[in-house]
């Protein structure tokens, strides 16, 4: 069985091809960088069967991600749930639903753990010992756990008004936390000439290519997980539009290689309205991504120049897909929404998925008898601030049967 098939890295504007080394960007015509692979090489052996008999964790499907041989770091992560979602179907008054539960995702709880194992890979094969990211939050939490486990250096940036949780959440593995005043991307442009200064890898600028192909790794396991088969709508958060560009490709890759059958699968994109540049491009039927200042408590997504959104754009309106964007309210109704009928508590960016999900649904987007995957990337106890006050506080009483007799007779209680 052959190991990674990866060709080259290639500019996805003019499509020129250079050697495999940390950069990201083309010198021709300063366009984006991707991995490309020669899927004929991989022979007749990756098979179901071969995915299935291995461990379950993302590397399952190692042959079609950047690094050479076996993963150096970040060699549990992955293969989290798909949950047939039957109450909740229920309420939205769907046929078939499903979540693709990246809440739990080892070890940091978010999806972010998926990119981040094969960036850091990637930075140990090319030799580099300081590791770093911007992050509106889940990144630098992964990036210090995974480079902790790994006995690499980081240095992880965030906005310095980020949620409390995501900042405890890095500083506790001994990471260098930067709090920068402004927004994502004000730390995105500091990163940049960091990186350039001093020769680190840094997971989304100059590792970015390899980065970005971790996000396959959660759409191979939504076809494995249906039983081989591809979705039919799937509903993604953007921030930099990613992850939507990279369900799309695994999607295209296993149907390439026979894995399943091409089902015409759908791509839809969620933003949070106080920053949804990517969303508000596709409502208004042009490719033009119009910068804009984020003002949202969805700060995992609140990227406001977002590096794919021209791509992410592409693939929703080729897929036949749409995208849409909630208020805050809206965001924190579908966050209880979510844990009241399937006991999941998602953070913010769940909520931006799933009230997205509901409008796309409600407005005929989403054919409500066609089976639908939603895409859950982080965990509630990461941004507790955003429900506080929107959830029940606890009735105080005594330890007294005598007490709770009174409680329990006014809830209506026999």
């Amino acid at each position: 069985m052959s190991e990674s098939i990866v060709r080259a890295l290639k500019c996805r504007e003019c499509g020129h091809e250079y050697e495999i080394q940390p950069t990201h960007v083309c010198e021709f015509c300063f366009g984006p960088l991707e991995v490309v692979y020669d899927y004929d090489k991989l022979d007749d052996k990756f098979t179901r069967e071969l995915i299935e008999s291995r461990p379950q964790n993302m590397w399952r499907y190692k042959e079609l991600l950047p690094i050479d041989g076996e993963p150096k770091v970040g060699a549990n992560n992955g293969f989290t749930p798909l949950i047939k979602a039957d109450r909740l179907a229920k309420e939205l008054g769907v046929k078939e639903l499903y979540i693709k539960n990246d809440s739990v995702c080892y070890p940091t709880l978010s999806f972010k753990d998926r990119v981040v194992s094969v960036a850091l890979s990637k930075a140990v094969e090319f030799g580099f010992k300081t590791v770093a990211c911007a992050s509106t939050g889940n990144l630098a939490g992964s990036v210090a756990a995974n480079a902790a486990a790994a006995g690499l250096e980081s240095y992880v940036f965030i906005p310095e008004d980020l949620e409390q949780g995501k900042v405890l959440g890095a500083a506790i593995f001994g990471t260098n936390v930067i709090g920068i005043r402004g927004q994502y991307d004000d730390v995105n442009r500091l990163c940049s000439e960091v990186a350039g200064k001093y020769g680190w890898a840094f997971v989304n600028v100059n590792v970015r290519p390899f980065y970005a192909e971790g996000s396959k790794t959660l759409g191979y396991e939504v076809m494995e997980q249906l039983g081989w088969k591809a979705p039919k709508h799937v509903v993604v958060p953007m921030a930099s539009g990613s992850l939507c560009t990279k369900v799309d490709k695994s999607i295209k890759e296993f149907i390439k290689l026979g894995l399943v059958e091409d089902n015409q699968t759908a791509m839809y994109g969620a933003q949070a309205t106080g920053c949804s540049p990517i969303a508000k491009s596709v409502k208004d039927d042009t490719d033009m991504i119009h910068p804009v200042k984020a003002d949202t408590i969805a700060k995992s997504l609140a990227i406001g120049n977002p590096a794919d959104g021209y791509y992410a754009n592409k693939v929703m309106k080729e897929s036949g897909g749409y995208a849409e964007d909630v208020s805050d309210e809206e965001i924190i109704d579908a966050m209880k929404l979510l844990a009241r009928t399937e006991g999941i508590f998602a953070e913010t960016a769940g909520g931006v998925t799933l009230g997205c999900a509901k409008k796309l649904i409600d407005s005929g987007k989403i054919p409500r008898d066609e089976s639908i995957v939603l895409c859950i990337t982080g965990n509630g106890l990461k941004t507790q601030e955003a429900v506080l006050n929107e959830v029940a506080k606890p009735r105080i009483i005594n330890a007294s049967l005598k007490e709770f007799d009174v409680l329990a007779a006014a809830d209506g209680v026999k």
